[in-house]
């Protein structure tokens, strides 16, 4: 690996359009709050159930399949420090804006689709441990919630994360002193970190746990739009990046192992609120207050969510790439109100039809597509030489990268497959029906002009 330094301008030509005020450390922890999702504080409990105690190992797996990709968005970002993600690197690739419409797709499709798995996420035990309503619809109340604080301000909504951010992180810290005190007065069993899943393959066991797993890694490449505003990117990005998702990898893997060591693995496969019951075994903490805390980053988690898909969606609308309306904006709170209502009613159904695991994996097949174009768009765009130093990977990385996807999305089951096909063949639909009513809209002005 090389990584090559540049002066304060990121190494970019021309004056910038965005002033360059994230540092190193302003960037880590963008990055960190982003990883260290909220997935995790539901999802762990699917995967001991699909790789028993072994759930130290699939995190430990997802992280080092998560850092491969991370290499070729670090060399796609400081190569093209104005970029705008994954689209654009792919249509600077490929030559093709079908191509670059379905990769932001199906990062917008995986953002709805991630909401309503959240939406399901924080009506499990962590609500229950308070109020015995029924799932669907309070999943519904959470989402119109999230949306009513999205539509407030994009100001109000980044203070909410700030402070959120900070509690969902001592949500995790927390479990893990309090697993580590449980081992510590010889209350845990160390042999259930070790216990194998039943009755399968212990390496496909692992390995569709590390499909689920790697849905808690997944949010690093969100990044790659703050490019223009980091500070001496070609130095700092790569800095930020890998020490983000080694620290949150360290804090799963941890997570990982003390849960099944302090909780049987089938008791957690069994919770919807598996770090909850570690909580209660420790003793030292009120169920009732971690619970608390494990809402507040499931609702972090969502609202950062649908900033994004709802942000994406009327950038993708300016652009003349979806539907006109989408681009609206609400007059005196200035948010994009039109994309946050419809990216809503598309969360309330997926959240009422579907279940936490197939949408959370869902996700992943979906991102895994995005990740592949960037894989392959970092081979493809060597051979194009840009003024500045920048950070290259090794080339054998995008491609262990590459085989790495490829390998994931074997791993699919059918129905994540057809429900991703569903809303990437909606948005082609919608993409066709935009572009056809835009020629006829020039067509139109043209014979009267």
């Amino acid at each position: 690996m090389t990584s090559t330094e540049t002066s304060g301008s990121g190494g970019a030509a021309g004056p910038a359009s965005l002033r360059r005020a994230v540092t190193g450390p302003l960037l880590f922890l963008f990055i960190l709050g982003d990883v260290l999702g909220a997935g995790v504080y539901a999802l762990i409990g699917e995967m001991a159930g699909e790789a028993g105690g072994l759930v130290w190992l699939s995190f430990a797996i997802a992280l080092a399949m998560a850092m491969l990709t991370a290499f070729s968005y670090a060399e796609l970002v400081t190569k093209y420090p104005r970029a705008g993600g994954s689209a654009v690197f792919a249509e600077k690739a490929f030559r093709s804006p079908l191509v670059a419409f379905l990769v932001g797709f199906c990062m917008l499709a995986a953002g709805v689709v991630s909401a309503a798995g959240l939406s399901l996420a924080f009506t499990g035990e962590y609500l229950t441990a308070f109020l015995d309503v029924p799932r669907v619809p309070a999943a519904i109340f959470f989402l119109l919630v999230v949306a009513l604080v999205n539509a407030w301000g994009i100001k109000e909504s980044l203070r909410a994360n700030v402070v959120m951010t900070v509690i969902e992180a001592a949500g995790l810290v927390l479990v893990i002193v309090l697993g580590a005190w449980v081992i510590g007065r010889g209350d845990a069993d160390l042999g259930g970190a070790f216990t194998p899943p039943e009755d399968t393959s212990v390496g496909l066991a692992v390995l569709g746990s590390a499909l689920v797993a790697f849905y808690s890694f997944v949010g690093f490449e969100t990044s790659a739009n703050l490019a223009e505003e980091v500070r001496d990117v070609s130095r700092v990005y790569p800095r930020a990046l890998f020490g983000a998702l080694a620290t949150a990898g360290a804090v799963y893997v941890l997570l990982g192992f003390v849960a099944p060591a302090v909780v049987p693995p089938a008791e957690l496969a069994a919770s919807s609120g598996p770090l909850l019951e570690v909580v209660r075994v420790a003793g030292a903490v009120p169920p009732e207050l971690f619970a608390v805390i494990a809402l507040v980053a499931v609702a972090n988690g969502a609202l950062l969510t649908m900033i994004m898909t709802s942000r994406l969606s009327y950038g993708m609308a300016k652009q003349g790439l979806l539907p006109a309306p989408l681009a609206r904006v609400l007059p005196r709170r200035r948010t994009p109100g039109v994309a946050i209502l419809v990216t809503t009613a598309v969360a309330i159904v997926l959240a009422a039809t579907g279940e936490l695991v197939d949408l959370a994996s869902t996700v992943v097949l979906l991102l895994l597509f995005v990740f592949l174009s960037t894989n392959v768009a970092v081979l493809v765009l060597r051979r194009d030489d840009v003024d500045h130093d920048h950070f290259r990977s090794p080339t054998a990385l995008p491609v262990l990268a590459i085989a790495t996807c490829l390998v994931l999305l074997t791993q699919q089951e059918a129905q994540h497959w057809a429900l991703a096909s569903v809303l990437v063949a909606v948005g082609l639909v919608v993409y066709l029906l935009t572009r056809w009513v835009a020629t006829r809209t020039t067509r139109a002005r043209d014979e009267v002009a």
